[in-house]
Formats: C-alpha cells, sequence, structure tokens
C-alpha cells in the first residue's frame, strides 16, 4: 500500500474527503514550486498533482495553457520536475504527489528512465492526459512495478465498457473529467456528476476524485458530497498569474482559498 492508498484510507476511516489541489511545475518560477506545495500541504491538502508543462497541452483550457507556457520560459523539462519532487519529498514524507502530463516529455526520456527517476524522487502516481488505458499497458504495468500508481481520466462520455477497461489497468483513484469541455470552463452539475459516479462505482472499488470546474468553497463542498475526492486546479492557478509579483500575497491568498474549501468540505461531508 503507498501513499495514495494509505491516504485514501486514512480519509474513509475519519469520514472525510480528499482535497487534490493542483499547480503546474515552474510557475510562476521554479524556485517557487516546492514552497507552494509546502503551502498547500498545510492549508489543507491531502495529495497534490502537479502539472508538467508541455507546449500543446490540450485537455486544459487557458488558465493552465499559460501556465504552462511561463514555466517552459523558464527552461522547465521533465527531469527538472522530477528535481522538484525529490526536493519536496526530502521534508515532507507523507503527501502523496501525482505527476500530471502529456505523454511525449515521457517517450522523450524513455519509459524505463522516467519511471525510474519517477520512484527515485518520490512520486506515488502519473496521469497521463493523453494516454488511454487502452493504449497504456507498458507504461502502466511498468509504474505498477515501481509501486507508482498509474491514475487515468474519464468522461462524462466513457461507456461501462471503457470505464470497466480504463479501471482494471488504474491504481490509486480514477479521476473524473465533469465537463466535457478543457479545465476551468464553465457551469458544474452536481447532480449528473453523482449519477455519472454511481455508474462508475458499479465498475470499480478505486476512489473517484472529479476534476474541471470546482472554483470555489461552495461547489467544492457539493462535489465531495457524491466524490472521494475533488480536485481544484484553474482557481489556484489563475491566482499564481495574478500574484506572481507578489510572493508573500500569492502564497498567502492559495493557503486562503484551499483551507476554505477544506473546510467547506469537512462541514458538509
Amino acid at each position: 500500500m503507498n501513499r495514495i492508498s494509505r491516504r485514501f484510507e486514512a480519509l474513509r476511516q475519519a469520514g472525510r474527503k480528499a482535497l487534490i489541489p493542483y499547480i503546474t511545475a515552474g510557475d510562476p518560477h521554479p524556485d517557487q514550486t516546492v514552497p507552494l506545495l509546502h503551502t498547500l500541504v498545510a492549508a489543507g491538502a491531502d495529495l497534490i498533482e502537479l502539472g508538467v508543462p508541455f507546449s500543446d497541452p490540450m485537455a486544459d483550457g487557458p488558465v493552465i495553457q499559460k501556465a504552462c507556457e511561463r514555466a517552459l520560459a523558464q527552461g522547465m523539462s521533465l527531469r527538472q520536475v522530477l528535481d522538484l519532487a525529490h526536493t519536496f519529498r526530502q521534508t515532507d514524507l507523507e503527501t502523496p504527489l501525482v505527476l500530471m502530463g502529456y505523454l511525449n516529455p515521457i517517450e522523450s526520456m524513455g519509459f524505463e528512465a522516467f519511471v525510474a527517476g519517477a520512484k527515485d524522487a518520490g512520486v506515488d502516481g502519473v496521469l497521463t492526459v493523453d494516454l488511454p488505458a487502452e493504449e497504456a499497458s507498458e507504461l502502466a504495468n511498468l509504474l505498477i512495478d515501481h509501486d507508482i500508481d498509474p491514475i487515468f481520466l474519464l468522461a462524462p462520455t466513457s461507456s461501462t465498457e471503457r470505464i470497466r477497461r480504463t479501471a482494471k489497468l488504474a491504481r490509486g483513484y480514477l479521476y473524473y473529467v465533469s465537463l466535457k469541455g478543457v479545465t476551468g470552463s464553465a457551469a458544474l452539475n452536481v447532480a449528473e456528476v453523482a449519477e455519472k459516479l454511481t455508474m462508475i462505482r458499479a465498475c470499480t472499488d478505486l476512489p473517484l476524485g472529479v476534476g474541471f470546474g470546482i472554483k470555489d468553497p461552495p461547489t467544492a463542498a457539493a462535489i465531495a458530497q457524491v466524490a472521494d475526492a475533488v480536485v481544484v486546479g484553474s482557481a489556484l492557478v489563475s491566482r499564481i498569474a495574478e500574484l506572481a509579483q507578489n510572493q508573500q500575497k500569492m502564497h498567502a491568498e492559495l493557503a486562503a482559498l484551499t483551507n476554505s474549501m477544506r473546510i467547506a468540505m469537512d462541514t458538509t461531508s
């Protein structure tokens, strides 16, 4: 049982739901990534998704696309992301860390080199946005062999057959994309999310996280009523962009938003 499984089990026993913030590695500057990770943990994050910057993040909306552009302009690479993860792990041995990105940088590094580097860095899970389960067995099995969870996306359009196929290969948790658009897009229908999660739960015992469209404490609380985890990305990344020149205020506002979501989730769960 790795850190992700242990964390979800501890939350289940406590009757709480996981809060999973996302930030892009290297945004607004590589020197700020590890301090931001620690800020999020102190504010109530249970797991963290760390985005690997990519030049064509097709599943992401403009907020995270621009974060990737800023990070790449700072020279960020997949190897540097692993270095940041390693630095974070030196002072946080407990918080699960998931890398979220695209296949091309992993292929460029090579599957074996990437998985070995992720293991050495203390990474607990890998979510490759553009790698469906049908094509993922080589990388997923290599990750599993190194006790790293391959995590997959499910969409509102995912069929029962595809859910079952994905769940069979997945570990850690499944990430349900609550909207048919890109990250940061519009309104969230909690009733529709709940209905789809019921369908997914019939196919798997894995925890279910929900992301895309969660922007504030009321939405986080509503999703926590029906999901095992709430994933928040664009709402945090947009604040990083707005406050990049004021590090103290940036950390304070990210902590305040994260903590307000944590309180709202705990109050209603």
